[in-house]
């Protein structure tokens, strides 16, 4: 038992290396670029030529640098620190539900409680077996798009996949602040590499002097581009994804309901699928504030003939005011 405590207590240390490596790096350019290019080596010019243009030159680099780091940097925060959205109450086998599940040997006739309670919930995706999607570590019945993270050790609504390097689950809560994420860190990467180019090809071909600003402006340049190269095949599948309405995990295996797998499951259109993620003001798209549609239990389908077979899960407002309590129809508004 101490043993195995020992070995969670150092994965957890170990799983934040990925984000002090990005924490350090993005450290060290705002360094190498506030400090070194724009305060020392542009500023030296101003003094040693006379050119006001490059003061003013230096003024605007530090402007629109300041307000791409500050977004780059906001965005990372929400997408590390936004915790992972797990199943509601109503998702938990109740007591009597768990005596008669854990009671019942027989395989099938567990499938049969769960279907029965499965019938009072706005679940519509089946295992590749066809049964109920149920966590028997998490004792939960899977919400539509939900799966259970290894990492976390929980379930997580609408998961799209665990990120070492924010060192937490993408998924519905956080993936709107992971795709600004890795937009912004796109426009991070694209902007110094455009102003330090020319910098960077005066020191190329010797034209000026050596010094510490050497290292730092050679090297922005080629960790700019090497991130921005790979950030951008990253961002582009994301945003394949968003279009079909996917998570990383649909794409490689396809949601099975009622009729069979179905990639496209929950496709409603470029626009709505949009607006599933940032959800209907346009105004605060590119805000890391939490806006994307609904609570993350349910999810309209492309083809509603199959919610049409229960009139309670027809309607999410219906659901989310039926039973007891209202605490889940505000999860939505609680992020």
């Amino acid at each position: 038992m101490a043993l195995s405590r020992g070995l969670r207590c150092c994965q957890r240390v170990f799983s934040w290396i990925p984000v002090l490596i990005i924490t350090s790096v993005a450290l060290w350019s705002y360094y190498a670029y506030v400090f070194e290019l724009c305060l020392m080596f542009i500023l030296w010019f101003v003094c040693v030529n006379n050119w006001a243009c490059c003061f003013v030159l230096a003024v605007a680099y530090l402007l629109v640098f300041h307000v791409c780091f500050v977004m780059f940097s906001w965005t990372y925060w929400r997408s590390i620190f936004t915790p992972a959205a797990s199943p509601c109450k109503k998702f938990q086998l109740s007591y009597s539900d768990k005596q008669r599940y854990e009671m019942e040997e027989r395989p099938d006739a567990q499938k049969q409680i769960l279907v029965e309670i499965a019938k009072k919930l706005p679940i519509f995706t089946r295992a590749q077996s066809g049964a109920i999607r149920f966590c028997d570590r998490c004792q939960v019945l899977k919400p539509d798009r939900c799966h259970h993270c290894s990492v976390c050790e929980t379930c997580v609504l609408k998961m799209d996949h665990h990120c070492p390097w924010v060192n937490n689950c993408v998924g519905f809560s956080n993936y709107k602040f992971f795709l600004l994420f890795l937009s912004y860190s796109m426009l991070y990467c694209v902007f110094i590499a455009a102003t330090v180019f020319q910098y960077f090809l005066k020191f190329w071909v010797g034209d000026l002097p050596n010094g510490p600003a050497k290292f730092h402006v050679l090297f922005l340049m080629f960790v700019a581009l090497m991130f921005f190269v790979s950030l951008m095949f990253l961002f582009g599948y994301h945003c394949w994804l968003v279009a079909k309405n996917r998570s990383t995990l649909e794409a490689f295996s396809a949601p099975v309901f009622v009729s069979g797998p179905d990639r496209n499951g929950f496709n409603v259109g470029i626009r709505r699928n949009l607006q599933q993620v940032f959800g209907e003001n346009r105004r605060l798209w590119f805000i890391p504030v939490f806006t994307s549609q609904g609570n993350g239990h349910y999810f309209p389908l492309k083809n509603r003939s199959s919610e049409s077979h229960n009139p309670l899960l027809a309607n999410e407002d219906m659901w989310e005011e039926s039973d007891d309590g209202s605490e889940e129809g505000s999860l939505g508004e609680s992020f």
